[in-house]
Formats: C-alpha cells, structure tokens, sequence
C-alpha cells in the first residue's frame, strides 16, 4: 500500500508531509517527557523485524494479487502509540530513499496510511476489545478487529489522497471497492499474524505487552527481561529479510493490483509531479527495488542472460543483501531517533 509521487499532487502530498511530521514530533515530545532508555534496542530490533516483515508479499488466492504485513499494530501493543509511530517512521523513510519503495512526496500520506491509524485509532479499539485481558479470544478479536480497521482505513486514504490530487482518472467509487475489498483479506492474515506474535511475546515476558498498552500494575521491565524478546525478533529479522524473503510473491501488491483492474494496465500513465525530489531519491537508492543496481541499458540483456542459471536456484542473493541491510539501517536509524529523543540523561537525574 505504498504510494508512490505520481498518485499524488505537490499540494496534497505537501500537506500530509506536514501532518505526519506534526505527529512524529508530538511523538517524540511525548516519549521525551517518560523516557526509557532500555527500550531503545526493542524498538531497534522491532523495526528491523517489520521492515524484513514487509519484505514477504504473500499470494491473495483466486484474486493474482498479494499482500504483506503493514506492522503498525504489532508495534503499537508492544511499544506503545508514540515510540511504535516513531519506529513505523523509520521502516518508511528506509523504504522510501534507500530501495525506491514508497516516494519522498508520498512520504507524508504512507506515514499518515500505515501508521497513524494503526498507531493511534487502532491501539484504542485494541484497548476497548481486549481491557485487561491481554490472552485468550479477546486478544486474538481484538488484534484482528483493530488491524481490519486501521488497513481499511489507510487503503480508503490512498483513495482519497490520490482523488484529492487530481492527476488521475480513476473512478472513485470502482477504485475504493476494489482496494477495500482487496486489504480485506491481507488485514485479516495481519492480525492473527499480530495476536500469535503477541502471545509469543507474552509466554517469554508477560510484562513486554502489558507496559506497551499501559496497564497500571505491569510488571516492571528490566534490562534481562527485554534481552529474550529482543534476541528473538533479531533473530528472526535477519531470518526472514535473508532467507524467507526469497519466497515473496510476485504478484501485485493490493495497491498495484486495484490501480491495473480500473486501468486495465499495471504500469502508471503519470510521472512524479516533482522531479527533482525523483533525481534525488534515485540518487539515494542504494539497492532499488531490494536487488542489487543495474547500470545501463546495454547490461540489462547479458544480465538476464547470465541470471537465467541462476533463477533455479533457491538463493537470491541480491534480495537477501536488501534484507539484511534495510534490517540493518532501520535498526540503526530508530535507536538513533529513539535515542535523541530520550536525549542523554546524567546518572544524579535516575530515580534512586
């Protein structure tokens, strides 16, 4: 569901620009004023993990479409609304100027899509479901119910945004029903995808999830507490966003699939109404596209040649580098968001 800049004018992607930058900065006023430097790696490693997590485009049966995980309601149960907007922050702007996924422009309207509902609208209807019942059917109804309205929510937006832009002729109505229709399904395998991990994180250390959703009463986190969960999600990052990545679907995602079904084209018939925010994402693009950079048009031929060997091997090596170094810089940028934020504190200032 990442858009990309040519959906969206200069004056619509400017403004949600704005209003997610608003957002992560009265985040980042709020984490400030409680801060916990030992959650600084859980947020790390969690935002390795959804940005791996992302990465695996699964197969919608009977439709040639696929889906991934959007992550935003995982991260706010376990973290919080505040610190999961901030690591949500960091998955996209990764995305976004590194791999080519999602556009600077549109920076502003996928924060806004996949994470500010879930986040927020969706961590509230997480509280009122489940209550002080973190396990059990109220968990598993609450997670499902929240993330079907946070990614129904986000794929209405990318109607609105694009309609509101004007550089399109996509019929709305068609166009809202089929990407509705479409997230359904995805938002549905997300949030038992989110309850199992919940209940995973749970059985290590019930005081993880408890914390994030701020029961009075939690039991206190200390540093050996979060150190399993921590391992845990690490460990698997680099697993899916080295190996399990090889396995994604090839098919569209809901966005691309609903946008070729009105059109009749997959490929998009606008350009980005700012080239030169386009000149500089493509400068930043270390790996576009999570593979390993094409130089020239003449190369493209006698690599196709040459990669045609190696498609039947199980290893793809160009998308497990991504994997792994989208994992890495996420990592990277999140503790060092996290960290500002928290600022650096002297020991006379520690509660006793």
């Amino acid at each position: 569901m990442h858009m990309a800049d040519a959906l969206l004018s200069p004056a619509v992607g400017g403004a949600f620009i704005a209003a997610s930058s608003a957002t992560l900065a009265f985040s980042a006023y709020r984490l400030g004023r409680q801060p916990d430097e030992r959650r600084v790696p859980l947020m790390g490693v969690l935002g390795a993990f959804v940005f791996a997590a992302q990465m695996i485009n699964f197969t919608i049966p009977g439709t040639g479409s696929s889906g991934h995980l959007g992550g935003g309601m995982l991260l706010a149960i376990l973290l919080g609304p505040y610190a999961a907007f901030l690591v949500i922050a960091s998955v996209l702007v990764v995305q976004s100027l590194f791999f080519l996924d999602g556009g600077i422009l549109a920076l502003g309207t996928n924060l806004f899509n996949l994470g500010v509902w879930p986040c927020f609208l969706g961590l509230l209807i997480y509280r009122a479901i489940v209550g002080r019942h973190v396990e059990g059917w109220r968990m598993w109804l609450g997670a499902c119910v929240a993330v079907v309205v946070s990614l129904e929510l986000g794929a209405a937006g990318v109607v609105i945004q694009t309609m509101l832009s004007g550089r399109t002729d996509l019929p709305f109505g068609r166009f809202l029903a089929l990407m509705l229709g479409i997230h359904f399904p995805i938002a549905l395998v997300e949030g038992i995808a989110t309850a199992a991990v919940v209940q995973y994180v749970r059985a290590i250390r019930p005081g993880v999830v408890e914390n994030g959703l701020g029961l009075s009463g939690s039991p206190p986190m200390g540093k050996r507490t979060l150190a399993p969960v921590v391992i845990s999600f690490l460990a698997v990052a680099v697993l899916t966003g080295g190996v399990l990545a090889w396995f994604a679907s090839e098919h569209p995602d809901g966005l691309e699939w609903a946008i070729a079904r009105v059109r009749g084209s997959e490929q998009s018939e606008a350009e980005s109404p700012v080239p030169a925010l386009e000149r500089l994402q493509q400068k930043t693009a270390l790996m576009p596209d999570y593979d390993f950079p094409r130089r020239g048009e003449d190369q493209s031929a006698s690599a196709g040649a040459a990669d045609e060997p190696a498609a039947t091997l199980p290893v793809n090596v160009g998308t497990s580098a991504a994997g792994l170094l989208g994992a890495a810089l996420t990592l990277a940028l999140t503790a060092l968001l996290a960290v500002a934020t928290y600022g650096f504190r002297p020991r006379a200032r520690r509660a006793p």
